[in-house]
């Protein structure tokens, strides 16, 4: 075959740009939408992740086109994203009056591709709900300019992949230095040092009491490096340059949140956990930014009960399981809190998807399951199950997932799982979404 010419290959369009550029990215949408049906098809997922990327091999500008022009709310950081997501999505789409004018990425998929896929579904829905890789934050400010960005937190997470997270956290602090006035509104979580350092860069910010702290990834200040002070009542500060942590304008205190103007509301949610109402408190802001009456907000988000398969129940053989997903020490020391059986049930994996360095298992509290026994399974179970000897908590080992879920218990168990292992689960498990 002939070389193609170089005038052809312009911006990386398959074939010649003189022809209309939505000519060619509806040929691209068309095109992922096969792929997405052949997945589903096949059985091998749901195709939103093949549709985006056939959509952005064939049109590489189907990201920057397709977030432009709406109204915008993205929502990252390391923890908490798909939920925050799902709670926010559910207080716009109550709020407004065709919820098909509202589209987000439900199923989780972040990165360009996932949320040019979830785009590409609803073209002309003006106000677009988005979880947010934190990678591609900069990207979506520049881009999308987002009516409001959501900062949850900065976590150790994939080691081999965002191994140093100072590194995103300035990448944020630096688009929204450069977006200035026109930058988003930014709600931001006041326990997270280098959240914090990164939210200052914005015009506005709302700041969020979520009620929970993970420190031990913030151990220096992430603007002059000295080491931070945690405790009192004012939280953590530095000694170094006198950063420290905000005052709240936005609190959670069990199931209460409270507003800058002393106003309060009373959550009623289905997902469980402190850190969820943290999540809510978030989404609950970020929506009444967007013009949600707050009661309606609320309600909204009390509808939310399995987000992207977050504690759906699922069935395998006589066992019935509440599924949970937790992928880094962080997330691992807060779902720990909120598992209730004897025994627990914990997967571990380590694919690329999950990050393939598992020494994180050394930071995660493993103690407070004492007392308990915990069935450890999946590829890395006997890596966890060394942490577990360690930490007084007596186990087993049963490295197949399938012999784990179909082993007899006398009751529901609650299973915690990393990425992988926790879509497997589902699927094994007839969970979908």
């Amino acid at each position: 075959m002939a070389a193609i010419p170089a005038a052809h290959t312009q911006r990386g369009r398959p074939i010649s740009p003189a022809l209309p550029r939505q000519v060619w990215r509806s040929a691209a949408i068309g095109a992922g939408n096969l792929a997405a049906w052949a997945s589903r098809r096949t059985g091998r997922g749901s195709g939103a992740s093949i549709r985006g990327q056939v959509i952005t091999k064939l049109y590489p500008d189907a990201f920057t086109e397709l977030v432009a022009g709406r109204r915008i709310a993205a929502i990252s950081g390391t923890n908490g994203k798909t939920t925050t997501t799902h709670l926010l999505t559910a207080a716009l789409r109550a709020w407004v009056d065709d919820p098909t004018d509202v589209v987000t990425n439900a199923d989780g998929a972040n990165l360009r591709e996932g949320i040019a896929s979830a785009l590409s579904q609803q073209v002309h829905a003006p106000i677009a709900i988005l979880e947010t890789d934190e990678q591609i934050v900069p990207a979506m400010v520049r881009a999308g300019h987002p009516e409001v960005l959501v900062m949850l937190n900065f976590s150790r997470d994939q080691l081999d992949r965002h191994h140093e997270i100072k590194s995103l956290g300035k990448k944020w602090r630096d688009a929204l230095a450069e977006a200035g006035g026109k930058g988003p509104v930014v709600v931001a979580n006041i326990h997270d040092p280098l959240v914090t350092w990164a939210a200052e860069a914005a015009q506005h910010t709302i700041w969020v009491d979520m009620g929970i702290g993970w420190t031990q990834d913030a151990a220096l200040c992430p603007n002059c490096g000295t080491v931070l002070r945690y405790g009192g009542d004012n939280g953590w500060s530095c000694p170094g340059c006198m950063m420290a942590q905000h005052p709240a304008d936005f609190s959670v205190s069990g199931d209460q949140v409270t507003g800058p103007h002393g106003e309060q509301w009373l959550l009623d949610l289905a997902v469980p956990g402190r850190f969820n109402r943290g999540n809510a408190t978030c989404a609950l802001a970020a929506a009444i930014v967007m013009g949600v009456d707050p009661a309606v907000a609320v309600q909204a988000m009390s509808t939310v009960r399995a987000p992207a398969g977050r504690f759906s129940t699922g069935h395998f053989g006589e066992t019935t399981a509440r599924l949970l997903l937790a992928k880094n020490p962080a997330g691992w020391a807060e779902s720990l809190l909120v598992m209730q059986s004897d025994p627990v049930v914990l997967a571990i994996d380590s694919a690329i998807a999950d990050g393939t360095d598992v020494s994180w298992l050394w930071d995660v509290e493993y103690e407070q399951l004492a007392g308990r026994h915990v069935v450890c399974t999946g590829p890395r179970a006997q890596d966890l199950a060394v942490r577990l000897s360690y930490a007084g908590v007596e186990h087993s080992i049963v490295p197949s997932l399938t012999e784990a879920m179909h082993a007899h218990y006398d009751h529901p168990v609650d299973v915690l799982a990393t990425y992988t292992a926790f879509l497997h689960l589902c699927r094994m498990g007839g969970v979908t979404w």
